[in-house]
């Protein structure tokens, strides 16, 4: 089979209406007067990167999940941890930037860390070299799952 486009839109829309819903929760997000005053992590982005880096993830992600899709038999098993990562996804927003629930936000960020690792780990046989579009993701969520937990630890 060859590259589906429906499929890959689709995961596209999903994936970058998982970071819109998310942004609903987000508030003033990094310009916001609580996350400034915030003891961060010496190795956090400048704000704008955060943008940047999620597009290219949710792109890449995108690729990754049009191949698996294609290629794994147990399609009900992809989609529910595909799901589950969706809720993961934006439910860090609102415990974090709107309910100031960093402690909370880590657990949540770091259950998103098992799953990109699941995906990562678990197909990368069947996958081979169509593997690497999920490590964006799979090294940002370790950047940001320390970001958070740094906040955690020095706040």
């Amino acid at each position: 089979m060859k590259f589906n486009i429906l499929t890959f839109v689709i995961f596209l829309v999903i994936n970058f209406g998982a970071l819109a819903i998310g942004g609903l929760f987000t508030t003033e997000g990094v310009s916001s007067t609580w996350y400034a005053e915030l003891n961060k992590a010496p190795w956090t982005p400048p704000g704008w990167f955060f943008g940047f880096a999620w597009t290219t993830i949710m792109l890449c992600f995108s690729f990754y999940m049009e191949k698996l899709w294609r290629l794994e038999e147990n399609k009900k098993q992809v989609l529910l941890i595909f799901l589950f990562q969706v809720l993961l996804n934006i439910g860090w927003n609102p415990l974090f930037f709107y309910l100031h629930e960093e402690a909370l936000g880590l657990l949540v960020i770091l259950a998103l860390t098992l799953v990109v690792s699941f995906f990562l780990f678990n197909y990368r046989k069947q996958l081979g070299a169509a593997s690497i579009f999920i490590l964006p993701y799979f090294i940002w969520i370790l950047v940001a799952s320390s970001l958070n937990a740094y906040i955690v630890w020095m706040n």
